[in-house]
């Protein structure tokens, strides 16, 4: 498993990001892989099976420096950009969804155009995420049985 401080800003963020979600009958995972070479840093589950993926940007520079986020979009019915307030807008795209939040929750801005997963990708990549979130779980009860593979 992946752990990192909770004080980081990027994951201030996603603490207020799965609150706000939380608030709207989703379930999330955080640093969720949907295939090798991708992490999203919130996937959110909603109650109709809808799949949400969320990037918290915490500055200008974290934003420049991630190109791989255009690869998230096709794992997800939804993409948003997670911010804090004083966030640079305007350089997010149009066609994005947009939070803004802190680590205690957010609003969304803007809703994401959806763009719904085909059935077969829906099915796998919700299976992946019972099952990632089941060993997250199952590692705060014992670190060694609760691995999450690579």
């Amino acid at each position: 498993m992946i752990l990192q401080k909770d004080n980081q800003p990027g994951r201030l963020l996603a603490r207020g990001v799965c609150r706000l979600m939380d608030s709207h009958g989703f379930v999330t995972v955080e640093e969720f892989v949907p295939r090798r070479g991708l992490r999203v840093d919130v996937m959110a589950l909603g109650p109709k099976g809808e799949l949400w993926v969320i990037e918290c940007k915490s500055s200008r520079a974290d934003f420049t420096s991630d190109r791989k986020w255009q690869g998230y979009r096709e794992w997800a019915d939804r993409y948003f950009w997670a911010v804090g307030d004083d966030f640079p807008t305007d350089l997010l795209p149009a066609d994005t969804g947009l939070i803004l939040a802190d680590s205690h929750g957010g609003e969304i801005i803007r809703t994401a155009p959806e763009t719904r997963l085909a059935p077969a990708r829906r099915k796998a990549l919700t299976r992946k995420f019972a099952q990632h979130a089941a060993r997250r779980l199952q590692a705060l009860r014992d670190p060694v049985a609760g691995r999450i593979p690579g």
